[in-house]
Parts: C-alpha cells; sequence; structure tokens
C-alpha cells in the first residue's frame, strides 16, 4: 500500500468544505475494520484512507499548513500504513470509569503482545506491539497500542483461497477471540494484502 505525501492532503481551506463528506465516507470505511475483541476491546485496522483522515484532523486540529509540519506529520501516521504482508492495528482498551481503567490497565500489563490473528490451517501470528515508542511501565499498560502481525505468503495465499480468520487475545486476565471474523471484515483485511 501507497504511503501517503503532501500531495495527497488537502489544503485546510478545502478540507473544511468536503471534511463532512470526507468524514461521512471514513466513517463508513471504518465499520468493516473495526473489531470488538471482548467487551472492553477494540482494534481497528489501519489502511491508508484511515491514516490519511487521521493526519488530516490532526492537521485541522493543530491548524498545521506549512509544508515542513504536514512532511512531520506524515512521517509519524505513514508506518501505520499497511506495507502489503501485513496487518496494522490501533488497539484500544476502553473503560470509562477512570478508577476502573486505572485498576485494568495495572492488571492487563503485557496483554499489546498477547494479541493474535490466526489463518485457518496455519499457527497464531503475535502482534509486534509499539515499535515507535514504549507505552508499558513498571506498573501499567497504556489504553492504545499500535500492534502490528506479519503473514507468511503461505497465509495470505490460504487467505486468498477462502480461509477463514480468526482474532484474538489471551492474556491470563483478558481472554477473548472472534472466530471467525465476519466476511465483510475478512475481504476488507484481504484488500491491505495486494
Amino acid at each position: 500500500m501507497n504511503k501517503l505525501g503532501v500531495e495527497d492532503l488537502l489544503s485546510l481551506e478545502k478540507y473544511a468544505r468536503e471534511r463532512p463528506q470526507f468524514r461521512s465516507r471514513v466513517m463508513a470505511h471504518k465499520r468493516n475494520r473495526q473489531l470488538a475483541v471482548g467487551p472492553n476491546c477494540t482494534w481497528l485496522f489501519e489502511d491508508r484512507l484511515t491514516i490519511q483522515y487521521q493526519v488530516q484532523e490532526m492537521l485541522r486540529v493543530e491548524r498545521i499548513f506549512e509544508r515542513e509540519g504536514i512532511i512531520e506529520e506524515l512521517l509519524s501516521y505513514n508506518p501505520l500504513i499497511p506495507d502489503g504482508r501485513n496487518w496494522k492495528v490501533t488497539f484500544l482498551l476502553e473503560f470509562p470509569d477512570p478508577a476502573e481503567r486505572q485498576r485494568q490497565l495495572e492488571r492487563l500489563k503485557g496483554i499489546e503482545d498477547r494479541c493474535w490473528v490466526r489463518v485457518q490451517a496455519h499457527e497464531p501470528v503475535y502482534a509486534i506491539a509499539d515499535e515507535d515508542l514504549d507505552r508499558e511501565n513498571e506498573t501499567k499498560t497504556s489504553a492504545v497500542h499500535f500492534l502490528r502481525f506479519e503473514l507468511s505468503d503461505e497465509m495470505v495465499a490460504s487467505l486468498r483461497n477462502g480461509a477463514a480468520l480468526a482474532a484474538g487475545i489471551d492474556h491470563g486476565a483478558y481472554r477473548h477471540s472472534v472466530e471467525p471474523l465476519a466476511d465483510a471484515t475478512r475481504e476488507a483485511l484481504l484488500v491491505d494484502l495486494d
């Protein structure tokens, strides 16, 4: 999947005009790329469009319009676009109550390393987590992580031939899986493997 360049982004003025339609398109696109893994965890499988939206929103909120600032945002976000043999996921642990969130983040230390995807008839692939920076400390994990799942050529071929796909977490304090993923999600993710 091609990385984003400055030429792929709308100016702040043009984005302000087109934002409602663009946002609507991205939200519809995300529906098949979002996965609830248990009651408190959401995975968003990123791609070029989801990252373009994220960058456009950051530029808008931060009012960044100079080329150097735009390039800095692209350098931060482009690594989250899959490269054709992997999936990149924004992993969210969601506990609305702040006190409960604090307790759970302590309890779920290390959860980011226990996330997996499995192509039917293959071994699970565990996530490579937080390559940009460590989001866990001595006492707790973070509520947001970035995951990468590397797939073999054989796994990709199996998926293209119709193999089912599953995903889950096998942390001692949080064990949930989605088996199999919905066809619409599986098909959306298959596009990332071109």
